[in-house]
């Protein structure tokens, strides 16, 4: 009997254990929830403009319709180039009054170039802003939603703070004022009521105001202090490590204030009193006296390249910076602690609106930002994507995907294979099935008329023959390996290479059993897949059914689900566990076979849910305050105080992106990781 790989072993991106001992989630990746960051993409307007590839078998992967036309408008593009550095940005010119230009700036690059902080907003056609000025009495923008983009009105804004706009071709060209950092303080903060840790903040004094970014960066490995007895080992450090932060500002610092934090080598460490009795009497027994530990100091260095000032942090684990500006004088607050995410409410756009803040669970106060879209009204649509435009092998970060899609908003789906970027669940669009659910987990299905069901999914193909000699086919363009039959169509790409040692591959054209082949070595010999049929894999024990099936064979397939209404439903995406239903809590991860290292696993989470007013919820929880993410129990409770009605869990940890215009709300681009697929959020254009 062939062994064959273990499913739970191989899902790598559900948090269980791979062949090697490996995990998915890395306590140093969980990352805390961040604000704003400098990464917007790496993937540019114009390419999100083009259509991925399409065969014939293969359901069209863009949104519902191209982008529409930009009416009215002068010029475009998709970079900026701010004070010489450029950077992806989307943004448009049109004619105002009397020969003026009026400059529209995509909210996402607005909010992470410039630090730009969003206040909350009833009203989808006007934005509120707080930049180096007053929050009681804010700076109103008017918006304007095109395309996959929500474009804020700057040129009030930019001419007020002095800046220099032109465009070159596909750039817009910003230039700010020169800006002198006069000051830079490190101060304690007593502890709020409601914060019982200490608190640190950092003054940065200001000649004026200037754009300025934060970015959370990888993990510091700490330095161990050797011990001063040779004979006792050092002891390894339990404590999460430091997390790297930088804050860039677009302005020159005063020298001093680099010489105040040049980085100074670690003292050498003392030598202790047991070495010394041991060497004036070795008969002696002693015990090591650990040195104290020293603290990193917060402000690791201060330098200035290219015209910038970049502040890099040293952040113990559990807390982040929240920054802030004021006005008179002109000054940047960085506040280091526990509980950094801002509250925030903004009507986004007719439908679909932007939430964050805290949620309490008994002593526990987790941070969720969500999207509450109204699927029923505005023309808001969804639909699956996934990374690669040539079939289903492949991943790629949330942000990319959905600027491919032309998608206003979306979420990460499903789970994959990391290793081999393949799909490890169900996915389908437009009433074609991508690829097929496994081990009966949890999956969400819906329509274009905004109706949603949960539930466990299977979905059973059989292989009948002229005999009506009838073979199940458990796995459908599927990246999991068990053995049986499988059935790989052109939508998986235009070869199949074997998964496993050994397979038997039939090739079905025009449903007819064309050829035989044997699959030799795992990963070894590509196999192309008819465009008119597709390939049957036989797997281990399954391989004698190849007497069955000899060439010449005429075969047919017969299909359907269970529960049987997920069959009504044009759109799948399956992951699992599910959360909730009708209510009430119905989590049972072991049911659903994910590994008892994933269900107690404390970790960032995405998910989806149905509210009792019919409104669809896409969610991402991060770090509660002083710790690490929910684990599978606390996810479903969450999702059960916040109102859901019907909830999935999504694949999560460094998967989990939340995506809304050209950014992620919810962390930085630099700590997301690739993905498979997702769920987008498409606008239809107005007839």
């Amino acid at each position: 009997m062939v062994k064959m790989p273990n499913c739970c072993q191989s899902e790598i991106s559900d948090g269980s254990t791979n062949a090697k001992g490996d995990r998915r989630f890395f306590r140093a990746t969980v990352s805390p929830i961040l604000l704003t960051v400098v990464c917007l993409t790496t993937t540019c307007a114009t390419n999100a403009q083009e259509s991925p590839k399409t065969t014939k078998s293969t359901p069209r992967l863009i949104s519902q319709s191209a982008a529409p036309p930009l009416t009215g408008v002068a010029s475009s593009g998709n970079q900026i180039s701010l004070n010489g550095r450029t950077v992806p940005g989307t943004w448009l010119q049109r004619p105002g009054k009397a020969g003026q230009v009026i400059t529209h700036l995509s909210d996402g690059a607005f909010r992470q170039l410039i630090g730009v902080n969003f206040l909350n907003s009833s009203n989808s056609a006007k934005q509120p802003i707080q930049w180096f000025s007053s929050v009681t009495t804010p700076l109103v923008l008017s918006t304007r939603l095109l395309g996959a983009y929500r474009y804020l009105d700057i040129s009030n804004f930019a001419q007020t703070s002095g800046w220099e706009i032109r465009t070159n071709g596909n750039t817009l060209v910003i230039a700010t004022p020169k800006t002198q950092i006069t000051n830079i303080i490190q101060s304690q903060e007593p502890p709020e009521a409601s914060t019982p840790l200490q608190q640190t903040r950092i003054l940065v004094d200001l000649d004026r105001p200037t754009p300025w970014q934060v970015v959370q960066g990888s993990a510091i490995a700490k330095l161990q202090t050797p011990s001063s007895d040779p004979d006792t080992p050092t002891p390894k450090s339990t404590a999460p490590p430091n997390r790297q932060w930088t804050i860039t500002l677009d302005g020159i610092a005063d020298p001093v204030l680099i010489e105040r934090y040049i980085p100074q080598p670690p003292a050498a460490p003392p030598t202790l009193l047991p070495n010394l009795l041991k060497q004036l009497s070795p008969a002696i027994p002693t015990q090591p006296i650990p040195a104290p530990p020293v603290p990193e100091p917060l402000i690791q260095k201060v330098e200035v390249v290219k015209n910038q000032t970049i502040i890099s942090l040293s952040v113990p684990f559990g807390l982040s910076p929240q920054v802030t500006t004021v006005a008179n004088p002109n000054r940047l607050i960085i506040d280091i602690r526990p509980d950094p995410l801002e509250e925030r409410d903004i009507t986004w756009a007719p439908g679909l609106r932007w939430r964050q803040h805290y949620v309490n669970l008994g002593t526990e106060r987790f941070p969720v930002v969500w999207l509450e879209v109204n699927a029923r009204k505005f023309g808001l649509t969804l639909k699956p994507m996934w990374a690669s435009p040539d079939g289903l092998a492949g991943t790629a970060p949330l942000i990319q995907t959905a600027q491919r899609y032309l998608a206003i908003a979306g979420i990460n789906g499903g789970y994959f294979n990391r290793n081999n970027k393949l799909p490890l669940g169900a996915i389908r669009r437009d009433s074609q099935w991508l690829s097929g659910p496994i081990l009966n987990r949890g999956a969400i299905a819906w329509n274009n008329s905004g109706q949603f069901y949960f539930g466990r999914l299977t979905l059973e193909e059989t292989l009948i023959t002229a005999n009506d000699q009838r073979l199940p086919i458990l796995f459908f363009n599927s990246g999991y390996v068990q053995s049986g039959i499988a059935r790989y169509t052109s939508t998986w790409g235009s070869t199949y290479t074997p998964l496993t040692d050994n397979e038997i591959i039939l090739v079905v054209e025009k449903d007819q059993i064309t050829n035989q082949l044997p699959g030799g070595k795992v990963g070894a010999t590509a196999v192309p897949i008819p465009q008119d049929g597709y390939l049957l894999t036989l797997r281990a024990n399954a391989t004698t059914a190849a007497s069955q099936l000899p060439i010449g064979s005429a075969v047919s397939l017969s299909s359907t689900t269970t529960p049987a209404d997920f069959s009504r439903y044009p759109h799948i995406i399956g992951a699992g566990p599910l959360l909730v239903q009708n209510r009430q809590i119905v989590l049972d991860a072991k049911g659903e076979k994910f590994s008892n290292a994933f269900i107690a696993e404390k970790a960032i989470r995405s998910g989806i849910c149905t509210t009792a007013t019919g409104t669809l919820m896409i969610t991402a929880t991060h770090n509660r305050v002083g710790g690490y993410g929910p684990n599978l129990a606390e996810h479903a409770q969450l999702m059960q105080q916040m109102g859901c009605v019907d909830a999935l869990n999504l694949d999560g940890g460094s998967s989990t992106s939340l995506y809304l215009g050209g950014q992620l709300l919810d962390r930085s681009p630099s700590t997301a990781a690739r993905v498979h697929n997702g769920i987008g959020i498409f606008l239809q254009p107005r007839k």
